[in-house]
């Protein structure tokens, strides 16, 4: 038996002006067929237990390329091309193979391609013909198109939001597959459309219920996997509504059948798990006046886990108008501002220019008068079992009353220990104000006094009745009240 495995994807916002080509690639996660041997990205951790588990059974494991780069705009076509050939020509090498494993997004758009993850897909089925099985992971934040799930044998998207299950979906969709090659099952897959698009913030409710009701139903007699594709708000493509997915063992109708009635839950729940956020001065409000902290704020239009800057300074703005002391706050992406930090030396007192560099999402820079407390020129952060590198940081203060930290590699803020490998003690905070929507919550949850979350303004609008798509044509809730009789 042979195994072909690798891994190409991102998460395009297909509105924002930031490029995705090749030096994100390389600052997020580039290898060329050794990914398993020396990464612990998210991303490559499906790769890794393919690996495991194939070379356990006794299996051939061939891997090509791992690319995947922090979310942004559409990715450079040359650039998404080179890496497609780079992975059908290692397959065309490796022939015949019995099992393909691609670990992708779901939400990733090039130039000139709106469906990556179906394209590429596509592709490996007509070189490896009809007999190979070829299973597909993805992000829960996927738009799932028909050319997909007709190149694929099993989808499996992860389930929880935030992403501490990717490890899980891979053990899932290797088992399965490996079940299929050995004709133990025959995979079938339906879809039900929601024509929705939203959020689910799986570790409270109601949204939790729905996870353990995917679970549940999976339980049943030939039912082999069930997933929600949230779909990504910020992409405009024509597949962006959020599904649900049920892949039977050779029971096309019972798939259909379980993902209808799943569906019809998630869509009563739709007004009680859709996502909301406060303003930043009643944000700020509930903060100052909790009993104790740290509260967390999460910026919600500065992420740059959906392709937003992650350098605006619409809440730090506020903070320091309103003169809110004991404030923790991060990761701005500027690595302007982190030379000059560097240049100057931990200790350094100046004026420095701060965020709002991108766009007019970003705001408007902030002049401060710093001191430079701590620099780490190879800072990482916890996300779930992985590790995420966020290249030079710093660790400033501002009048000694507010903490503010820097970083060249643009990324999200997923765990505490991103301000605490700097020394500082979050728990003596009162507030913390993370840029990101919801991978923050795992890490944060346990140790706040509460988490709200800030519809501030910035890249990523929060209203997703107004997203001005073009591409996307469906009628969809909320913008419709009842999508499914239109």
């Amino acid at each position: 038996m042979k195994v072909f495995i690798a891994c190409l994807g991102t998460e395009t916002n297909t509105f924002s002006n930031m490029p995705t080509g090749l030096t994100n690639f390389e600052e997020t996660m580039l290898y060329h067929g050794d990914a398993t041997q020396n990464s612990t990205a998210l991303f490559a951790m499906p790769l890794i237990i393919w690996r495991e588990k194939a070379e356990a059974a006794g299996a051939e494991v061939v891997e090509s390329l791992s690319a995947f780069a922090q979310p942004a705009g559409p990715t450079v076509q040359a650039v998404y091309e080179a890496f497609r050939s780079e992975i059908l020509t290692d397959l065309k090498a490796a022939m015949p193979v019995d099992l393909v494993l691609l670990c992708q997004h779901g939400a990733m758009v090039a130039q000139g391609y709106d469906d990556c993850e179906g394209d590429l897909t596509a592709k490996v089925r007509e070189l490896v013909g009809p007999e190979t099985v070829i299973g597909v992971e993805l992000d829960l934040h996927c738009s799932i198109s028909s050319t997909l799930m007709a190149s694929a044998n099993v989808i499996i998207t992860f389930k929880e939001y935030p992403h501490i299950d990717p490890p899980d979906r891979a053990h899932e969709l290797f088992d399965v597959c490996w079940q299929a090659l050995h004709r133990e099952v025959q995979p079938v897959m339906a879809l039900h459309d929601l024509r929705m698009i939203s959020m689910w913030r799986t570790p409270v409710e109601p949204a939790a219920s729905l996870v353990r009701r995917m679970q549940e139903l999976e339980k049943q007699d030939r039912v082999l996997s069930v997933s929600l594709a949230h779909g990504f708000p910020w992409g405009d493509v024509p597949d962006a509504s959020s599904k649900v997915l049920v892949v039977t063992d050779g029971d096309l109708e019972l798939a259909g059948r379980v993902a209808t009635e799943l569906g019809q839950e998630i869509w009563a729940l739709r007004d009680s798990t859709h996502p909301s956020g406060l303003s930043i001065d009643q944000a700020l409000d509930q903060g100052v006046s909790a009993p104790s902290g740290p509260v967390v704020l999460a910026d919600l239009g500065d992420n740059a886990g959906v392709g937003a800057p992650s350098d605006s300074t619409f809440i730090l703005r506020s903070v320091l108008e309103r003169g809110i002391s004991n404030v923790a706050t991060g990761f701005y992406w500027d690595p302007v501002a982190v030379r000059f930090c560097i240049e100057a030396g931990e200790g350094a007192r100046f004026s420095l220019r701060i965020g709002g560099k991108v766009g007019p999402g970003s705001g408007d820079p902030l002049d401060l008068t710093i001191t430079v407390r701590r620099i780490m020129l190879e800072a990482a952060q916890t996300f779930g079992q992985a590790r995420q590198h966020m290249g030079q940081a710093v660790w400033l203060t501002c009048d000694g009353e507010v903490d503010i930290f820097l970083n060249t590699v643009r990324t999200q803020t997923f765990h505490p220990d991103a301000f605490e490998q700097f020394g500082i003690d979050l728990a003596q905070k009162k507030i913390v104000v993370v840029k990101s929507t919801q991978h923050f919550y795992a890490g944060f949850a346990p140790i706040a006094e509460s988490v709200l979350y800030v519809a501030a303004p910035g890249a990523i609008p929060m209203n997703f009745s107004e997203i001005p798509f073009e591409k996307f044509t469906d009628p969809y809730w909320p913008k419709v009240a009842d999508p499914h009789s239109v």
